[in-house]
């Protein structure tokens, strides 16, 4: 069944308050300034799978029930699914201005343990694929809303997880009931979307050695399982997000991102991935940051279709056409096809699975990542550049002095230009928030730190490979001496 917009929010209503913020309990995450912006962001997820416009892009038919279900919880199962993907994520930040991210981590993870579960199975005897197989054939039908966990406090960041004064610093089991059931603390650290969620999908948060064993586990909890706290962090920009008008566009999402702390959470048989199995978390993360990192660099060309329309609103209400910044938006435009391009090469580059499942070229994958960490930044400022200081210095009366009985009028007065004043401080705010305030998505640390990705880069770039190419159109035949072949003769 694909829920509505009203069915979704009415399953996020009977759930379990256990979401904090500012210390207060967050009774209804429909209704609560921090929250309800979120919440209307994803509800458009489930406004537009009931859209026969969206409908193909947004949902596929199942593999598994052979019905039609939402794409955020199918199997990625060929390049085309990759390239719904992208396509999809740039199409949500184009309604929403920012991310949905209470679905896009969960629908990795997916597809993450999806192969893991089946090579784990097949090594080890174990049978948590089929496990998997029968919480998604549910999840599909049910059409949850999932996010996904994956950062862990960490800690001492030169220390692993068993060497921590605190072993909770990584989530990790404590406890096994002896059924496949297993119990768990730690906490997961900066999860978007998880207040927009009906249940979560942990990962491993890391590549775990032998000793480590009992930090490589996978598991997926309802969003208010007994034993889980949710803290939503500060937003610099909470105080624009909590007011009403146009300080915060009505049509937007809203980004949160939140602490999830695990108190001895009991998890069972059924909903476990991965108890242990502590060979496989290589496997998982990489299968993981393929999937998400090929996919992430749509979702900033995304944002950046609506900048460049948010950018020109605020010059065409001062009075100015398109001329005067055509080299700006160009760059702009360049800008949003690099990493959307990457991205599907990556998708369309990868590879198929025994399990079924279709894996994305990681090495693209991950040149993604480390351009989505630089390349938006500079969509902003161009944005902020076309804008003008109305919306890049932070100086805009708010909605409610622009509606004061006592001086509304005179700010109205002094802020026209060519167009009225509500018509350009509302094209402004948006780029503000685009640009500055909650509309903004983790380019630089989403999804993994751009240096994370050299690493991989590095470690398969094959460079020996390359340098043979070379040597080969010389015609050279001895190999150049390296660096650690000098060495070698020194010794």
């Amino acid at each position: 069944m694909l829920r509505t917009p009203e069915q979704y929010k009415e399953s996020l209503k009977r759930m379990r308050p256990n979401i904090y913020k500012f210390g207060e309990l967050i009774k209804d995450v429909t209704t609560h300034p921090s929250t309800k912006r979120t919440i209307e962001g994803h509800s458009q997820i489930f406004k537009i799978q009931n859209d026969p416009e969206y409908q193909e892009l947004v949902t596929k038919v199942s593999s598994l029930t052979g019905e039609r279900v939402s794409r955020y919880l199918s199997l990625i199962e060929g390049p085309e699914d990759m390239v719904s993907n992208c396509r999809m994520k740039r199409l949500m930040f184009n309604l929403t201005g920012t991310c949905t991210g209470g679905r896009c981590v969960g629908y990795a993870s997916i597809n993450a343990l999806w192969p893991t579960t089946y090579d784990c199975d097949k090594a080890k005897g174990t049978d948590f694929h089929e496990r998997l197989k029968v919480w998604l054939k549910k999840a599909q039908k049910t059409d949850i809303t999932l996010a996904g966990a994956l950062t862990d406090a960490k800690g001492d960041r030169t220390l692993g997880p068993c060497k921590q004064p605190d072993p909770d610093m990584y989530v990790h089991i404590v406890d096994r009931d002896g059924k496949g059931g297993i119990t768990v603390r730690g906490a997961k650290t900066m999860i978007c979307g998880v207040a927009a969620a009906n249940e979560i999908f942990i990962m491993p948060g890391g590549i775990f050695k032998e000793e480590e064993k009992d930090y490589a586990a996978s598991f997926v909890v309802p969003r208010d399982i007994e034993g889980l706290t949710v803290v939503e962090a500060r937003h610099p920009s909470d105080r624009r997000d909590e007011e009403e008008g146009f300080d915060n566009p009505v049509s937007c999402g809203g980004i949160t991102q939140a602490y999830l702390l695990f108190e001895d959470v009991k998890v069972p048989a059924d909903r476990v991935f991965m108890d242990g199995q502590f060979e496989f978390t290589k496997s998982v993360i990489t299968a993981f940051t393929s999937a998400y990192r090929s996919a992430i660099g749509s979702c900033v060309a995304g944002q950046g279709d609506v900048m460049i329309g948010a950018a020109m609103l605020v010059a065409q209400a001062n009075g100015l056409d398109d001329k005067p910044f055509r080299d700006k938006i160009v760059q702009m435009v360049i800008n949003n096809e690099t990493t959307f391009g990457v991205g599907i090469a990556a998708g369309v580059l990868g590879k198929h699975h025994p399990s079924g499942a279709w894996l994305s070229d990681p090495l693209l994958s991950n040149v993604n990542k480390v351009l989505v960490g630089k390349i938006p930044y500079e969509t902003k400022v161009l944005a902020q550049d076309i804008a003008g200081g109305i919306a890049e210095t932070g100086c805009m009366p708010s909605f409610k002095d622009l509606k004061d009985e006592r001086y509304g009028k005179l700010l109205k007065k002094y802020l026209k230009a060519k167009s009225d004043a509500e018509t350009r401080v509302k094209a402004a705010r948006l780029v503000e928030w685009l640009t500055l305030g909650a509309g903004v998505p983790g380019c630089m640390h989403g999804g993994g730190s751009p240096e994370g990705a050299k690493v991989f880069i590095k470690a398969n770039m094959d460079l020996e490979k390359k340098i043979a190419m070379a040597r080969k159109l010389i015609e050279q035949e001895e190999k150049t001496p390296s660096k650690e072949d000098s060495k070698d003769k020194k010794k």
